[in-house]
């Protein structure tokens, strides 16, 4: 069954303390990310169902805590594009590559938006920890093999997701699964947007927001390497399963480039600010 909702979210429910999913209206919270910052009160439709084939009802109830579309349950794998933005591969000196660079997070990296935290380990707080602001695409079904003209019906929906780093374990590998892979390193939220929705997955502005300052600001238009593009090469030969999160990358401006450099530390506000889809705000904590 093809889900009926445009504008997911998955949250406790005021009423009865249980956790449901709810489509949101864009025009009455335009950011539901900010919306649940400021503590507004926010109305959902229900929706009966999973995220894959969710039926949304004329059932109202109220946000009490805004928690990830996707549980680790929905997520089999988190699959990550690295320097996929032609902007970043300038600001780093590298040359666009000619094959996509890739990495995976496991399903234990997933996290929500606020009022969940970004946890950072005692192994990443050495002044390395990094925030890196993507758009993240969830897979509808599994494929293998998948040609890039039918790539784009694989597509579930669009969020925002932050590729938190530690960049001390990452440039002491060439490997960096466990650098990336931290527990709750990968905030994603505060919605799941369908295809519907989005006019232009590839003309999207990106940013990244540190304790109000701008420290990202880029486009998918930068990509380079594509949706479909991306989707046909992970599934050669390789099965890419229902609820699959593909991060696409992050432009220039990560905490690591910056002169000086930019870390995140305890209590610091983190946000991930992405067109036609919202904020995904977090805080740092250090454990």
């Amino acid at each position: 069954m093809t889900p009926s909702w445009t504008r997911l979210i998955r949250f406790i429910a005021e009423e009865d303390g249980q956790v449901h999913l709810g489509q949101v209206d864009r025009s009455v919270y335009p950011d539901i990310g900010v919306a649940a910052f400021k503590g507004d009160r926010i109305s959902t439709q229900l929706i009966q169902g999973s995220v894959f084939d969710g039926v949304v009802t004329s059932k109202v109830l109220h946000v009490a805590r805004l928690l990830a579309p996707l549980t680790s349950e929905d997520v089999p794998i988190i699959r990550c594009m690295g320097l996929n933005y032609r902007d970043h591969a300038r600001e780093s000196n590298m040359p666009i590559p000619d094959i996509p660079v890739l990495f995976i997070k496991p399903r234990t990296a997933l996290n929500g938006p606020w009022p969940a935290k970004i946890n950072i380990p005692a192994v990443a707080q050495d002044g390395s920890s990094d925030y890196e602001a993507e758009l993240s695409i969830v897979l509808s079904r599994s494929g293998r093999d998948i040609p890039e003209s039918e790539a784009m019906s694989y597509v579930l929906g669009y969020t925002c997701s932050n590729d938190v780093s530690a960049r001390t374990q990452q440039f002491k590998n060439s490997q960096w699964c466990f650098s990336k892979g931290l527990d709750g390193s990968c905030p994603v939220g505060p919605v799941l947007v369908s295809p519907a929705e989005i006019n232009d997955p590839h003309n999207l502005r990106v940013k990244a927001v540190h304790n109000g300052n701008i420290v990202q600001d880029t486009s998918t238009s930068e990509f380079i390497f594509d949706i479909p593009k991306t989707i046909a090469f992970l599934s050669q030969g390789t099965t890419l399963e229902r609820g699959t999160v593909i991060m696409t990358g992050t432009g220039p401006g990560i905490g690591a480039m910056r002169k000086p450099a930019v870390i995140l530390k305890h209590g610091d506000d983190m946000r991930v600010e992405i067109e036609a889809i919202g904020t995904l705000i977090n805080e740092v904590h250090y454990e």
